[in-house]
């Protein structure tokens, strides 16, 4: 199964908060109890944000956090990238030399092609569309059909 981290999922949750009130500081104290998640982990995650440059910090009493960037220029491809890095569903998707079978791989080049493909999508999709209600996205999947089959009888 395809899935990613827990920790990852909270940092889109705290990159769109963040995004439902753009103009305003937000301390990790109040982010983490309207996301139900433990400060320790907001601050963690917003470490990993600031150090990756989507999330900025203010220091101060009256500090917080925003987002380093409009809502709109962030892709929800570059949050996925600054909490677990780049995004690859096989080892020789995002780098050459990792996989020991790399050179003898018949189907590197098909993996890397789904690799692209699922990167383009999560690049598609803005932060400030996360942040819209769901009922404004219309999302049709379709399955390709199968080949079919010549009878053998």
């Amino acid at each position: 199964m395809l899935r990613m981290s827990k920790l990852t999922d909270y940092g889109t949750v705290v990159m769109t908060y963040l995004a439902r009130e753009p103009g305003r500081l937000h301390a990790a104290s109040e982010i983490a109890a309207h996301i139900h998640v433990a400060v320790p982990t907001v601050s963690k995650i917003l470490k990993t944000l600031v150090r990756e440059g989507l999330v900025v910090s203010h220091r101060g009493v009256k500090g917080g956090h925003t987002l380093a960037r409009s809502a709109q220029d962030i892709s929800m491809a570059e949050v996925i990238d600054a909490m677990e890095g780049p995004i690859a569903l096989t080892e020789c998707s995002s780098a050459e030399g990792i996989c020991v079978q790399e050179t003898s791989c018949s189907i590197r080049d098909s993996w890397q092609k789904i690799n692209v493909v699922i990167r383009e999508a999560l690049s598609g999709v803005t932060l400030a569309e996360m942040v819209e209600p769901a009922s404004q996205h219309v999302v049709r999947f379709q399955p390709r059909k199968p080949p079919l089959r010549e009878s053998t009888h």
